[in-house]
Order: structure tokens, then sequence, then C-alpha cells
């Protein structure tokens, strides 16, 4: 599937005082865990909401997947709710994209905001609505995630004009500049889109990837996947966030360099976004800007309106 030909269709930002509506579309969660991040979200004065059924379980999934999806869709249209924001990811996210309705999601833009199994949603919802969703924290990683990740969710909800330039423990694996379409996130689930409908190529496009628990061999394979597959053609540029657990820093850079060396895509990687404790929360779905001599990533435009 090529991306959507529509503008992106962006939501109106939080404002003081706004209701979070908390759903689970993927898998189960701690209700600790829950608990500390709504008391977080609580303490920086936004309101909550949970949606019905959130403390289902099937197994590894939170719910059937009809109860999971009805959760967005009930979120969606609730008009108290302000912004989604996903409990945990997990597993099981990929099974309910058939069930959206993504004409109801389309009439009732909001935020909408998640990571690792999440990517499944937030890449159909830009390929079916043009939705501009966010690559950031959930709900029960906020516990534990540093105050540089709450700041940033923050300051992008609520557009404080447009963000960066994001620099970090930067490293420049392919020099250059470009600018494109900045979509992406969790490699693993981003594989696993491939050869369904969901899927789609990323000419043109600043691509994020981040992960976490694979041996390096695995991210080899995954990312051979998906250049056989087409996705690496003509893309505008790479940004690698974190890869935790994933073995020796020094061998997943020298890998994808690897793999472009017959491209002149820039590629920087080191963007704290992903698994870590810093988890920076990324518009998809905006204009950006890539400069990784400077180790700069900029995004051009806000991602609320």
């Amino acid at each position: 599937m090529r991306l959507s030909q529509k503008l992106p269709l962006k939501a109106k930002r939080l404002t003081p005082g706004a209701t979070i509506g908390v759903a689970a579309p993927a898998s189960p969660f701690k209700r600790e865990e829950l608990m500390q991040g709504l008391s977080i979200l609580h303490a920086m004065g936004y309101a909550t909401r949970l949606a019905d059924g959130l403390f289902k379980m099937n197994g590894y999934l939170a719910g059937h997947d009809q109860q999971r999806a009805d959760q967005l869709h009930a979120l969606f249209l609730d008009d108290r709710v302000d912004a989604v924001m996903c409990a945990r990811g997990g597993f099981g996210s990929l099974r309910i994209l058939t069930l959206l309705d993504y004409a109801l999601i389309a009439a009732h833009p909001k935020p909408f905001v998640g990571f690792s199994d999440i990517t499944a949603l937030h890449q159909a919802f830009f390929a079916h609505t043009g939705l501009v969703t966010f690559h950031g924290p959930m709900v029960c990683t906020l516990s534990r995630s540093d105050p540089q990740t709450r700041v940033t969710w923050e300051q992008v909800l609520c557009g404080a004009g447009p963000q960066g330039p994001l620099i970090g423990n930067h490293r420049t694996l392919k020099p250059g500049k470009s600018q494109g379409l900045f979509l992406g996130g969790n490699l693993a689930t981003l594989c696993h889109l491939l050869g369904t409908p969901f899927a789609y190529k990323y000419e043109g496009c600043i691509l994020f990837i981040e992960e976490t628990g694979e041996a390096p061999y695995r991210i080899d394979r995954m990312l051979v996947q998906m250049k056989l597959s087409g996705c690496f053609e003509n893309l505008a540029g790479l940004v690698l966030g974190s890869f935790k657990d994933c073995g020796v820093e020094a061998e997943i850079d020298a890998l994808v360099r690897q793999l472009f060396d017959d491209s002149a895509t820039p590629i920087l990687a080191g963007v704290n976004a992903g698994h870590g404790n810093c988890n920076l929360t990324l518009p998809l779905g905006i204009m950006a800007a890539l400069d990784t001599d400077r180790g700069e990533l900029r995004f051009l435009e806000t991602a609320v309106v």
C-alpha cells in the first residue's frame, strides 16, 4: 500500500485539564504500573478516562479482538476524551487492524500515543485516514521514564511549536541532509506488516526504527527483509532510536552501514526514542528535516492544530 494521498489529518492540541482516554489494544498490563502512570498524568494536571473492559484478559491479549477494537472506537467517539493513550504494547495490535472503523476515526481525530506493538496502529491510522499520531510513552511506562520523556510528551501534544532539533548521543552512520515525511516505529512490527494490506513503501520518507531484546543477527534479518521488499528504495533518510538489549551498539551500527552501502541515504543513530528510559515523543506523519553531520532531527511543522 502506498501512503495516504490525503493531507495529514491533525488533531486538536491538548489544553490544561484535558482528558486522556486510556485503551489496551494489545497485551494486558500490571495494574500497579497503570495506576502509577495515571497518578503521573493526574499530577501533570490531566484527567483520565479508562475504556470499558480495560482490565479484561484473554491469554496474552487484553481481551478479545473485537473488544479491544471497540475500546478505540468508543474513545475516539467520546467527546469528553481529548486524546487516546495506550496502556501497554506487547502483542496483538495487528489482530484488530481489519476490525477498525477508519472512517469513524477520521471523523473524530484525536492525538493517539503509544510505541512498540502499537506501531501497527500508527501505520494503519496514517495509511487509511492520514491521521498524525505519536510514537511516545504509554501509561504503564511513565513511572519508569525519565523527566525529559514527560516534558517532550506534553510539549509535542500541546503544540508548543515545531519540535527540534533533537540532538542526543548521536552517531552519524552516513552523512547527508534530507527532508521527508517522518514515519516508522518498532522494527519487528514493521516487518510483520509486510505482505499485508497495511504495508507500504517509504519512498521519499525519513524512516524511524527502534527495537528491544533482538540479537544483532535478527536485526540484520529484519532489515534485509525490508530491503528485499523494497521498503528502502529512494528513502530520504533513516533514523535509529534505542536498540535496548540488542547487543553491542557498534555491531548494530556496522550492519546498518553495510546494508546501506549501496545507497546515499543519510543515517543518524542514537535518537532517544523507543524502549529506553528516555522515550522522546515523535510525531508520525509530518515533514521533518535530517542533518546527520550535525546530528539533528527537526520537525518542520506542528503535529496538532
